[in-house]
């Protein structure tokens, strides 16, 4: 099977007129048919429901999707089924699985629109961040097919005279995908393609925010060839989830969302439980606190517009998301100027609009932690900017930058998920790597420093999984930027990167002695 290089999916062209009236016109098409209906997939069985709703969180009166509560007991089942498929899944070429993978990516480019506003309406995402999670799942898709030929090929070992050595990979099993609201084509769609393109048979758990996203993620793989009982879908909250996690039947778990929840699932599959004969193998992507380093000799014009995408780009709700700037004392007064004035002018709004720059919070919960990490600030520290949202109904917080926090304060230390930039003056370079250094997170991380030496310097130093220098610190892609955070920000290979499908194999090696005395037939 010959497949031309992977090459990301470009992004649309929004300034084009043409594109955003086909948006538009998909989300119109999609407005008419709401709510949707989100039945939870195990094998054949589309068991639908309405106990769990989701919706637009800029209009919170707006129901998206319908769908059943998963149980426990569903969760029992579906691992069930996956059991039951993975033999006959995993048996199929390896060609056969990428082609069901490039034929579910070909599915979502021909309703590339229509899935942008279902993000858009869902999960509150503005247009340029609901497109670009459309091809996120499809450069995942397009990626994780390439890579299952490749490891079909197994790996290269060393040969001796006499000796014939091999070793290849073999599908784990059952993977549980469990996956968040923010990223709600991508992430699930990477996850779950990852461990299908290894021959695994998997049950997906999208976060209970956004069941209609989920539904078109196995809609999409079960288009491309993917057999009902390789891929089930379980809507609800936190109870299938944490069946999955805890049923001896399954093999891996894949997970995206908090530090707190991402460590409760380690320990509990580390717990090797009755009729279990392996140990789970846990990829976690958790959360971040992520620090921006601004030098003396920065150039201010490339560095405050990537500061503000990287904090505000959809309200901060993205765990690479900027949340702390350390600026070295020479370029502070400038740079907090600046910085302010971006803040000041930018724009609040409901996510289908076009040129907002800050959409809603995805629900009520996150806007009432949003704004007590504001009032937090407002009582340590100085607010320097304060876009206030508009006057309406959805879960809308203010974009918020603050200066002068107390070293120990907790807008500084915990993450907070929302449009919340810190602003802290250093003396030097290495002042500002220590204080990052106390973090117990390590996801993301951004210099801006035109001097060589200290770029080497910082790369050398930091801990952060991925670290960007001279840009802005949020939208990794597939293939470029291997995504994947260190410390309590995450366990397991990078996402959309080289090592990535191992975590869904074992491998086996066979060493055979060839110096033969003959053959027994």
């Amino acid at each position: 099977m010959n497949l031309a290089p992977f090459a990301n999916e470009p992004l649309l062209e929004l300034r084009r007129p043409g594109v955003r009236d086909e948006l538009l016109r998909a989300k119109m098409q999609l407005d008419k048919r709401l709510p949707l209906s989100a039945p939870m997939l195990i094998g054949g069985d589309a068991i639908e429901g309405d106990a769990l709703q989701s919706t637009d969180p800029g209009e919170p009166a707006r129901v998206v999707a319908l769908a059943p509560r998963a149980t426990a007991d569903d969760a029992a089942r579906a691992v069930d089924v996956a059991e039951a498929a993975a033999g006959a899944w995993s048996s199929r070429p390896a060609g056969e699985r990428a082609t069901a993978l490039l034929r579910a990516a070909a599915w979502m480019r021909q309703r590339r629109h229509e899935l942008a506003a279902l993000c858009v309406r869902e999960c509150g995402k503005p247009w340029p961040d609901a497109d670009a999670d459309v091809a996120e799942a499809i450069d995942y898709l397009e990626y994780y097919a390439r890579g299952a030929l490749e490891l079909e090929q197994g790996a290269s070992v060393l040969q001796l005279p006499g000796e014939r050595n091999a070793m290849h990979y073999a599908p784990r099993g059952v993977c549980a995908v469990i996956a968040p609201w923010n990223f709600p084509l991508a992430i699930p769609t990477g996850m779950v393609s990852a461990a299908l393109a290894t021959g695994n048979a998997a049950v997906l758990k999208p976060a209970e925010q956004a069941p209609g996203c989920g539904a078109m993620v196995v809609a999409a793989l079960r288009a491309g060839g993917v057999p009902a009982g390789a891929i089930s879908l379980l809507s609800g909250a936190a109870e299938p989830g944490a069946a999955l996690v805890r049923d001896p039947r399954v093999n891996t778990i894949a997970f995206t969302g908090s530090v707190a929840v991402g460590l409760d699932v380690v320990a509990a599959a580390a717990e090797v439980r009755e009729g279990q004969n392996h140990i789970k193998r846990v990829v976690a992507e958790l959360g971040g606190k992520n620090c921006v380093i601004v030098d003396s000799d920065a150039d201010l014009d490339e560095a405050v517009p990537a500061i503000v995408r990287s904090a505000f780009a959809y309200a901060g709700q993205k765990c690479s998301a900027a949340a702390r700037v350390l600026v070295h004392e020479a370029s502070a007064e400038t740079l907090r100027e600046r910085l302010a004035g971006a803040v000041a002018t930018l724009t609040i709004g409901h996510a289908d609009e076009f040129g907002v720059d800050l959409g809603p919070l995805i629900d009520r919960a996150a806007r009432e932690r949003v704004m007590r990490y504001v009032a937090l600030s407002q009582a340590q520290g100085e607010i320097l900017a304060s876009r206030e949202p508009p006057a309406a109904a959805g879960w809308f917080a203010p974009a918020t930058l603050v200066d002068a926090l107390p070293a120990d304060s907790a807008v500084l230390h915990e993450e907070i998920f929302g449009p919340l930039l810190a602003l802290e003056t250093v003396s030097r370079i290495e002042e500002a790597l220590a204080r990052i250094d106390q973090l117990p997170f390590a996801l993301t991380g951004g210099l801006f420093s035109r001097n060589p030496r200290t770029v080497e310097m910082v790369a050398a130093r930091s801990a952060v999984g991925n670290l960007y220098v001279n840009r802005h610190i949020t939208g990794a892609m597939v293939g470029r930027q291997p995504f994947g955070g260190n410390r309590l920000s995450g366990v397991g290979a990078k996402a959309g990167g080289p090592g990535y499908l191992l975590e869904f194999v074992d491998g086996h090696v066979i060493s055979e002695n060839v110096l033969r005395h003959g053959l027994a037939m």
